[in-house]
């Protein structure tokens, strides 16, 4: 379902960038680390219209992917951001071709693909939903559960999104913290949706450890091996009931279709930064919707910026699993954002005003900026 009706071209005059650092309710704990504090760069795209707001979902440090918040934020200001601002007139489609010639930095991109559609969909008057395709007023929101203390505090944190309307559970794993905790909670809270996710914690030596985990009935094992384990993922997968889904291996629609091509998942998690950009995030969709493979949308501890055009994103219509489309409150005690995602019936509502159908708060985004810099022409 390709984009039918461009934005307008936008007149770029300036990029601004700020780092924040969010305070997270509480701890959040995955194989590769603990976050307490979430650092991420937020983009504005200064224009002859509306003002574009964007968000780059780097983290501190190069853990879950080779980009770090340091590097994007160099790249970005050093070549990226340049390079957008020497087009001036720029349709947001263009975006990606204006940046091919410097390789990789796919969230950078994505962060400031987002905030130039941000400017061209406000100036319009047409929301991102719209743009994208959206077919759902609102979309199912499942809640990504980090390694707790032990699996009774698994358990209890589980049962208190289950209490708050959460439609779907997923639990981090690593070595060590899988079957124990997995079977925890699948004895506490029955037949509940639930998955599990690795985050590249495993080797194909594990595959015994993690045939295990078919016992329980998950919706699928999400990222069991290394990313450029492709190869390895399709073995696996062959020897296990429960769906392979990839995440970290999926950085474009090519990756994807060699991914699909090897047998190395049968279902796919879609993470616009991760892809490059919303729109490239759409071509995925399409290629999963068209050879019928489940999509689902990721997340990355977004703000109320990224975590807006996550839902619209997930409102498509192969968008058929429910993703980590979460409310802010499960991360952020104050979003950026003056309509922060909330949970209702289980369920977040896709924003319908302009752009990304926020608004940003300028005196909690003020407090929280750690760093800041404006590019021009």
């Amino acid at each position: 379902m390709p984009i039918t009706t461009p934005a307008q071209p936008v007149t770029l005059e300036a990029v601004e960038l700020r780092v924040l650092n969010l305070p997270l309710v509480e701890p959040f704990t995955t194989s590769f680390g603990t976050e307490s504090v979430r650092e991420v760069i937020v983009v504005r795209a200064v224009t002859d219209g509306a003002d574009g707001w964007g968000e780059v979902v780097t983290q501190h440090a190069p853990r879950y992917s080779s980009e770090y918040t340091q590097g994007a934020w160099d790249v970005t200001r050093q070549f990226l951001a340049p390079e957008l601002l020497r087009h001036r007139a720029l349709a947001p489609e263009d975006v990606s071709s204006a940046l091919s010639p410097f390789i990789g930095h796919r969230m950078a991109k994505a962060g400031l693909e987002l905030a130039v559609l941000d400017s061209a969909l406000r100036t319009e008057g047409r929301s991102f939903g719209d743009y994208l395709g959206a077919v759902r007023p609102r979309v199912p929101s499942g809640v990504s559960v980090g390694i707790q203390r032990d699996p009774a505090s698994l358990v209890d944190a589980v049962g208190e999104y289950l209490a708050s309307g959460y439609v779907r559970i997923k639990i981090k794993i690593k070595p060590g913290r899988d079957i124990r905790d997995t079977a925890a909670v699948r004895e506490a809270f029955g037949a509940i949706p639930l998955q599990v996710d690795a985050n590249s914690a495993y080797t194909l030596a594990d595959a015994a450890v993690l045939a295990e985990l078919d016992r329980f009935d998950l919706l699928l094992i999400e990222q069991p091996l290394e990313e450029d384990d492709l190869v390895d993922h399709a073995i696996l997968a062959k020897s296990l009931r429960t769906p392979v889904c990839l995440d970290e291996s999926v950085v474009s629609a090519k990756a994807a279709a060699d991914a699909l091509a090897l047998g190395s998942a049968s279902v796919i998690n879609i993470k616009a930064g991760r892809v490059g950009g919303y729109l490239e995030a759409v071509r995925v969709h399409d290629l999963c919707r068209d050879a019928g493979v489940p999509v689902w949308c990721g997340g990355m501890l977004e703000t109320g910026i990224g975590r807006a055009a996550n839902a619209a994103l997930a409102a498509l219509p192969g968008f058929t699993l429910p993703g980590d489309v979460s409310a802010s409150d499960r991360f952020y005690r104050e979003d950026v954002v003056t309509e922060p995602a909330v949970l209702v019936d289980g369920h977040i509502a896709v924003p319908t005003g302009p752009g990304l159908g926020v608004e940003v708060d300028m005196s909690v985004l003020d407090a929280l900026t750690v760093a800041s810099e404006v590019i021009r022409a």
